[in-house]
């Protein structure tokens, strides 16, 4: 086979679009085309993503700016693809309009979902690293999609929440404008503790803490008369990105208190009941 026989074969016309005749030769150049821009793409958006870090831009900009990229690329190689074999963009004008109208009615969730993710990147009220709350999960931002956001939940499991969920229902932004957190710790003494004391030991073992901060500063309160305690509570705020952080420092107060109240014979009250019994009691021996 010659050179013009390869010629014929390649430009046989297999359609016609709008007067534009679609040979054989242009349907093997699409793939190529859109292989070329594809690869061309990533390497550009890698060389972007590298500039950006170097400069320390914030991760959620970066994912912002390269979303954007990607859907600039994505219509610039549409239209050189349908440039190169002669195809007028004007000649799917009735094709998209059908296709529009059929997106509209059967993938409503879809461009809500879309739209909703493009909002939550632009607005940003959930950005990358957030501690977030969603009904019953928790969860650390990892990825912002078009479609959907991913969380990992606090015992490992990646949770995929749809974006329109995130802006129409109530979220839980733990981090959206400080790591600040206030929590609490209570403890109950047996009767007959000095409750000053007792107060001064709490303050104590929350400001042996380095991780709590000095501004608001601890506060210890004398909650109730109990049924078998004094009950104390220490409120307290310290910088913490999870939720983790926060058990893990009531329970180093804990800790810091039992160690206290033993050096100071402060006992840790217990329940106590009184039995009344009718009729007379025989013990055996």
């Amino acid at each position: 086979m010659d050179l013009s026989q390869i010629n014929e074969i390649l430009s046989y016309k297999l359609i016609t679009i709008s007067g534009q005749a679609i040979t054989l030769s242009h349907i093997l150049l699409i793939p190529a085309v859109i292989l070329i821009g594809i690869l061309l793409t990533r390497w550009i958006a890698k060389l972007i993503t590298k500039r950006l870090i170097s400069k320390k831009v914030d991760p959620n900009v970066i994912h912002l700016l390269l979303r954007v990229f990607y859907v600039i690329a994505m219509a610039i190689l549409l239209v050189t693809t349908l440039e190169l074999i002669n195809v007028p963009i004007t000649a799917f004008a009735f094709l998209s309009g059908a296709i529009a109208i059929g997106v509209g009615f059967g993938a409503q969730n879809i461009i809500n979902n879309f739209i909703s993710g493009w909002i939550l990147m632009w607005e940003r009220p959930i950005r990358i690293g957030d501690f977030l709350e969603v009904e019953s999960a928790k969860g650390v931002v990892e990825e912002i999609n078009t479609r959907s956001t991913r969380i990992r939940r606090v015992d490992g499991v990646h949770l995929l929440i749809p974006n329109s969920k995130l802006l129409e229902n109530t979220v839980v932004n733990w981090t959206l404008v400080d790591s600040l957190v206030r929590t609490s710790v209570t403890v109950g003494v047996a009767y007959g503790s000095p409750a000053k004391k007792v107060a001064e030991l709490i303050m104590q073992a929350t400001t042996d803490q380095k991780r709590i901060v000095e501004s608001p500063a601890p506060v210890v309160t004398f909650e109730d008369f109990g049924d078998n305690a004094l009950m104390f509570e220490v409120t307290f705020w310290l910088d913490s990105n999870a939720e983790g952080g926060l058990r893990v420092m009531r329970s180093n107060i804990r800790f810091r208190l039992e160690e206290l109240f033993e050096e100071n014979n402060i006992v840790v009250a217990y329940p106590q009941r009184d039995i009344h019994i009718d009729g007379s009691l025989t013990i055996n021996k």
